[in-house]
């Protein structure tokens, strides 16, 4: 991997915050975008912005074309099996929402259980609480080890024959926990119960094998992973997404209207209701080429580098707290002790480096963690060590400033 060249790729990475030369940790929350990603849109919007499907025209035909290959390369990325398994979404929250919304609520009835974690992100929370309010299910979840991991032992233990879907993270965006999918998904499917995995912080740092991880749904969004924000993904297995009926109605997503009644287009398009989001798709697909071109094992690697190498400086530090299991995916969550993490942000930011604090749109993790906030760098394919050399001096400084709580 030639790190320079791929920093070379990214023009907003030029430029000084602040006086200081931008450090950007916080790709969980948004990556940043390299040029090709840019001028795909720029090209798109130049040369043949329309309408898709709709049209016999020429520039609706490139539209269109561009548009479906971007779902092509979506299912070779993920290795589903037909891009009738790849529906484009606003995001894994929009994703997560059409799964609890069109699956749940019609599978759903009193007395059957959702199995989920205290890790996950709110849009993997609040979706599956009002499934169960409206159908009378129950909400259950796998306890927590006390380095945020969770055992199989107790996904057996919850998982029981009353589950018929246990939704789940496979990358923590707090703790940088990596669930072990494939496990889970066997014991989901050993009850006859559905896995819906949250694949917003694993697509865009991990080689993605839904059919090996044998999961019944992921979910992931492009703006994490190099692609323009407002574009996502559902994958869903073709039996469950035909017995599924659309989320959103309107155009596109129809075969016949009549007066009283409608019926749908075949899948994808039955969940894609009106104008689809052609730019962001087409971002998306410029975004995977880049991904494929650097090599997603590559990328994991390089990432594994960098977060091993800033839980060493940073494990070092007193008065620090590290949040989260010794092995982890590429992001670090930690408190300097008395000081909150919005202080450790702002003195950070006023040393050009960008990370993140609040609670991560995690507030159970933050009560279980017994925490109102926390502060979080994570990292991606364009840091460098120097990053995080940065980082740990900005810290030092965030202490010095605060030195008379230490």
């Amino acid at each position: 991997m030639d790190l320079h060249a791929i920093r070379q790729e990214f023009p907003i990475l030029d430029q000084e915050v602040n006086g200081h030369p931008l450090v950007y940790l916080d790709s969980s929350a948004t990556s940043q975008k390299p040029k090709s990603v840019i001028e795909a849109l720029d090209t798109y919007y130049r040369q043949y912005n329309s309408n898709v499907h709709r049209g016999v025209h020429t520039l609706g035909t490139r539209a269109t074309d561009k548009y479906e290959g971007a779902r092509e390369k979506v299912r070779k990325f993920i290795n589903a099996e037909t891009t009738k398994q790849v529906i484009f979404t606003r995001g894994t929250t929009t994703a997560i929402n059409t799964v609890a919304y069109s699956y749940g609520r019609a599978n759903l009835t009193e007395g059957d259980e959702i199995v989920i974690t205290p890790m996950e992100h709110h849009s993997n929370i609040i979706p599956w609480q009002q499934a169960a309010k409206a159908t009378g299910a129950t909400l259950k979840y796998i306890p927590l080890q006390s380095d945020g991991t969770i055992s199989l032992e107790d996904a057996a233990n919850t998982i029981t024959a009353n589950t018929k879907i246990v939704a789940i993270s496979h990358v923590s965006n707090v703790l940088g926990t990596v669930n072990p999918i494939k496990q889970i998904a066997e014991l989901a499917h050993k009850h006859n119960a559905v896995i819906v995995v949250d694949g917003a912080q694993g697509a865009p740092h991990m080689k993605i094998d839904v059919q090996d991880l044998n999961c019944d749904f992921y979910a992931f969004s492009g703006h994490k992973m190099c692609a323009p924000t407002g574009i996502g993904v559902l994958y869903g297995r073709k039996n469950l997404l035909e017995n599924m009926e659309p989320f959103e109605f309107g155009g596109e997503m129809i075969d016949f209207v009549n007066l009283y009644d409608s019926t749908w287009k075949e899948l994808p398009w039955k969940f894609e209701g009106g104008t689809p989001i052609i730019a962001g798709a087409i971002g998306l697909g410029a975004a995977i080429d880049f991904l494929n071109e650097v090599g997603m094992d590559n990328i994991t690697e390089h990432e594994q580098k960098i977060v091993s190498y800033a839980m060493e400086k940073l494990s070092t530090m007193d008065g620090i707290t590290i949040f989260g299991p010794e092995k982890r995916a590429g992001l670090i969550t930690f408190n300097l002790d008395d000081v909150h993490p919005h202080d450790t942000a702002t003195v950070l930011d006023a040393e050009g480096i960008a990370v993140r604090a609040g609670h991560h749109c995690a507030q159970p993790l933050m009560r279980w963690l017994e925490v109102t906030a926390t502060a979080r760098a994570s990292f991606y394919l364009y840091n460098t060590e120097e990053d995080v050399d940065r980082l740990v001096d900005g810290l030092l400084k965030t202490k010095e400033y605060f030195g008379d709580v230490f």
